[in-house]
């Protein structure tokens, strides 16, 4: 009997993922989010991955909305803050090479959503929970 092939993440992730860099401003990550319909970004500094901001850094650098601001108030304060400031940092990242299983697994230990792939210091892809979710309940 052959041993069973192992899935990598790179037959997962997706390739070339949208990326911020640290100066950028809030509410441009919240109109990429928004338009692109995504939940991670990672965030680069002179062309290496740094951190990676998610829906759930903007919610929390959002306590404006609990406050009452208007959304167009909103959208005035995001202006001030850059992704620097409340991206998740520092970065977990993973390796093209690395088992489906492995990077399930270290989202799991980590409680994290997502996990840029890098091959040396470049960004190459992003696998997040949801591509995992996908190939498990297809194989």
């Amino acid at each position: 009997m052959a041993p069973e092939r192992v899935a990598t993440v790179r037959e997962i992730m997706m390739k070339g993922p949208v990326t911020l860099e640290c100066d950028d401003i809030l509410d441009v990550a919240d109109d990429v989010m928004e338009l692109g319909r995504v939940r991670h970004l990672p965030v680069q500094e002179n062309g290496r991955v740094v951190g990676v901001l998610s829906q759930r850094d903007l919610f929390h650098s959002a306590l404006v909305k609990v406050l009452g601001f208007k959304h167009r108030e909103q959208k005035d304060l995001m202006r001030t803050i850059r992704v620097r400031d409340v991206m998740s940092h520092p970065v977990i990242t993973i390796l093209p090479n690395e088992s489906v299983k492995n990077a399930a697994r270290l989202m799991m230990e980590k409680q994290i959503g997502c996990l840029p792939v890098v091959e040396g210091e470049n960004l190459v892809g992003l696998v997040t929970e949801t591509d995992i979710l996908r190939y498990f309940v297809e194989h």
